[in-house]
């Protein structure tokens, strides 16, 4: 008997106009539209696995990090499996040949190569993995923009990690959500020297979800109203950044909507607190990269974004990079060692700021491991096709150990 399994893989991707609020949380619909940036799997990615078979027991198991999760009916998860199967049970309704694969129990099991639930966006690409694998499984003809219908389902920013380059999430005005879609805006070839830098502050689960955060602001905040009326010119504004490759533009539109985004946490009642100390002081430490680089050349060379946690991703284009990790390793040592994985600092240790202009004395150095960890990454891929060599269930369907 054949085995009907896939295997694939979906990237992280990082908001520059941030999603934060929903107009209807059964369908997680946004109260406005986002837009972010793939990363590249090579360094941040989710793998999932899927199987169904016949003789599997009855009801469907999933594995997160080789954990075992209840797949309620009505759970994120949940919904997407059901909504996936009904696409399959319609392609079967077309053609009685088919296998009945939507009738068949599932084995899933996920890994991500980062820490879950710290501010990494961990939920989305778990969830893009989880919609392609199945895609993939059932064989759907559905186009990426209609999967991230039900991606978004799982978890909201997930639409986003079904593209490569630059993604925009359209928040739609239909009740069904038909229209909540994502789409790709520009190619990660479009715009292939956009790189980050994601200095690990904390990589434990963080105190406030963003499911509980989002919604006591849409029901506290008197400046989200504000905010809500900002995106839909800074979403136009930031297309026409990418289109153009304008860094200067991109960089600050970045910015402002992170600062915006987290001055309207704490405008929540209570209020919501994401950055602590360390990532104030990196905010800082990109604003005098700035300062300086400005006053000296014109333009900007860095961008800080926040997501729902204190880890911040800086945005430089691969010229600029290594200055800006050599500025983030002078001031916030890690406890880790630095990979170095496209060999720009060339073998050469943290040192001066190579920034005309720059004040040394901003800051003095925070104690080592403030920052536990950086990661160098770019503009990646959509979700990956794996083999079944990559396969992470055993032949019973249970998960495989993953080192």
């Amino acid at each position: 008997m054949p085995t009907y399994e896939a295997t694939s893989t979906a990237p992280v991707n990082i908001a520059v106009i941030k999603y934060w609020g929903k107009r209807d949380t059964a369908l997680i619909l946004p109260t406005n539209s986002s837009l972010s940036v793939t990363l590249d799997q090579d360094h941040l990615r989710s793998q999932t696995t899927s199987r169904c078979d016949e003789s599997f027991e009855k009801g469907d198991r999933l594995w997160l990090n080789g954990k075992e999760e209840a797949v309620k009916a009505d759970g994120r998860l949940g919904v997407c499996i059901r909504e996936l199967r009904k696409m399959r049970s319609e392609v079967e309704q077309g053609d009685e040949k088919l296998p009945k694969l939507s009738q068949w129990p599932l084995r899933i099991a996920s890994y991500n190569n980062f820490p879950t639930a710290a501010g990494l966006a961990s939920s989305a690409s778990g969830l893009a993995a989880l919609v392609a694998s199945l895609a993939q499984l059932y064989e759907l003809p559905q186009s990426p923009s209609l999967l991230s219908c039900i991606a978004r389902q799982g978890s909201g920013s997930a639409c986003r990690s079904l593209f490569g380059g630059y993604v925009a999430w359209r928040e739609g005005t239909s009740s069904d959500g038909s229209d909540s879609l994502a789409e790709e805006v520009a190619s990660r070839d479009h715009w292939p020297e956009m790189h980050a830098l994601i200095c690990v502050v904390s990589d434990k689960k963080k105190g406030t979800s963003s499911t509980s955060g989002m919604q006591r602001t849409v029901e506290t905040s008197p400046l989200l109203q504000h905010r809500l009326t900002l995106v839909p010119g800074r979403m136009k504004e930031m297309e026409s950044a990418i289109a153009s490759r304008d860094f200067d533009a991109f960089a600050a539109l970045t910015m402002a909507d992170s600062n915006n985004f987290h001055a309207v946490c704490l405008d929540t009642s209570p209020p919501i607190f994401y950055l602590n100390d360390v990532s104030r002081a990196l905010i800082g430490l990109v604003e005098e990269l700035n300062r300086a680089s400005k006053e000296a050349t014109g333009h900007l060379i860095a961008g800080y974004t926040f997501d729902a946690g204190p880890n911040c991703v800086i945005y430089a284009l691969e010229g600029n990079i290594a200055t800006v990790i050599r500025a983030v390793q002078r001031y916030f040592p890690t406890e880790a060692a630095f990979p170095d994985p496209f060999g720009v600092l060339g073998g050469k240790e943290a040192g001066e700021v190579d920034v005309k202009g720059f004040n040394v004395e901003w800051s003095s150095a925070w104690d080592k491991g403030s920052v536990k960890s950086l990661i160098h990454t770019r503009v990646g891929d959509g979700p990956r096709k794996l083999g079944q060599e990559e396969s992470l269930l055993k032949e019973d369907g249970t998960p495989k150990t993953v080192v």
